[in-house]
């Protein structure tokens, strides 16, 4: 009799999960209290991003501190009760993001990284989704030449270390294949083995579906509580209980609830962001999504329209919406690109799931039997989702996984 395994959490990392393991022969049940894909996996970018090989560390040049203190800027902003409240993870974040420690983890990081596209490419083949992937990469555009060269040198040491491939445009290249883009853009770096999704709300749906198709079952439910049960695990929502096996907690960022609950200390915050669709301005189009490097705002073309999407937000994941970073990240992008009229009446919301040395944890709870962890992934859990699908599975089958996961671990804190 096959082991019947509980997924909580249905977006991108807990879709991938419950396709993997229903691909290996196991009974498996993905519980959420929405449809797949309708969280974080639906607000961000949309981009299966191979080049990023490093994560993103805590400002700590005196310039970079001392442009984030007003709290004006696109990239970060944050609200001062949140620092507060999460002073212990972010004292941490900033002592993990010593040249040092950060040296150590980029690599670690990056050996997740480096399977994104491969394990995307295996689902959605198998998911008949591949007229919503683009593989013509994306663009981080620049304003100034210094920043430019600084991380062409960057991305040159990349390539040799972490097979990223990327053009380097100048003006003229830049604007031949964007031409709507306005004249303050003076060269991009063109991710060319980066992949982007037209809808990625559509994508984890489509994942969704396969498993479905292979004999998993979804169940739209809140989960009140979970809790060990002779060898297995219970798992209490609003519609009923489920007995398993194994229990997976793909929670993102409303983790650190099941973890205090369970007995778990993490230094885990979370990053909250925002977007909205647009119209082209009249006669303008955008054919690769957009990032301006020197603002931190991205611009990617979607089936909804235009999608605006700000840097990061470090607060509370409940905290009242703050639109002032989008309404910033808009008048910027006005000057890169025409933008016409907004698309919705009011701008999405989202909250991004982190750890304080930038790593996911995946893996076996090293407090508890039969009950497995893959939540942590910042940014890049829309990226990341397969491969940590695949990751769980080679580890609970007792298996050699593709990368050492070592510092993946949940007791390395």
């Amino acid at each position: 009799m096959s082991r019947h395994t509980v997924v909580l959490g249905a977006g991108m990392v807990g879709v991938s999960i419950a396709w993997h393991l229903r691909l290996r022969g196991r009974e498996v049940t993905l519980v959420d209290r929405r449809e797949p894909g309708r969280e974080t996996s639906y607000g961000n970018a949309g981009l299966i991003q191979r080049e990023a090989v490093k994560p993103h560390p805590f400002p700590r040049d005196l310039s970079d501190i001392w442009r984030v203190l007003p709290n004006r800027s696109i990239d970060i902003r944050y609200r001062t009760g949140a620092m507060f409240a999460e002073a212990n993870p972010l004292w941490q974040y900033w002592r993990y993001s010593a040249p040092k420690s950060f040296a150590r983890i980029v690599p670690e990081y990056a050996s997740l990284i480096q399977h994104c596209t491969t394990e995307h490419e295996v689902m959605f083949t198998a998911a008949n989704a591949e007229h919503l992937i683009r593989r013509d990469g994306w663009l981080q555009v620049f304003r100034s030449s210094d920043t430019f060269q600084a991380e062409l040198a960057q991305a040159a040491e990349f390539r040799e270390r972490f097979g990223v491939t990327f053009e380097a445009l100048d003006a003229a290249q830049l604007h031949t294949i964007e031409p709507s883009l306005g004249s303050c853009a003076i060269g991009a770096i063109h991710w060319t083995n980066a992949w982007s999704v037209v809808d990625p709300g559509a994508l984890v749906q489509a994942y969704a579906d396969d498993f479905v198709a292979r004999g998993g079952r979804i169940e739209k439910a809140e989960a009140r509580s979970a809790e060990p049960s002779g060898h297995g695990w219970r798992l209490d929502t609003d519609r009923g209980e489920h007995r398993a096996d194994d229990l997976v907690l793909a929670t993102g960022p409303w983790s650190p609830v099941w973890l205090d609950r369970l007995g778990y200390r993490m230094p885990m915050f979370v990053m909250r962001g925002y977007h909205m669709h647009y119209e082209p301005a009249e006669g303008r189009a955008l054919n690769y999504g957009v990032m301006d490097f020197e603002k931190g705002y991205l611009l990617t073309p979607k089936r909804a329209g235009l999608r605006l999407t700000t840097g990061a937000e470090l607060n509370t994941i409940d905290a009242p919406a703050r639109f002032g970073q989008l309404s910033a990240a808009e008048e910027a992008a006005r000057e890169m690109f025409a933008l016409g009229a907004r698309k919705e009446a009011e701008p999405w919301k989202g909250a991004r799931p982190c750890l304080a040395d930038m790593k996911p944890v995946i893996g076996p709870a090293h407090q508890h039997e039969n009950l497995w962890f893959a939540f942590g992934h910042g940014h890049q859990g829309f990226t990341l989702g397969p491969t940590t699908g695949r990751l769980v599975g080679e580890l609970m089958d007792g298996e050699r996984p593709i990368v050492d996961m070592k510092p993946f671990r949940s007791d390395r804190f």
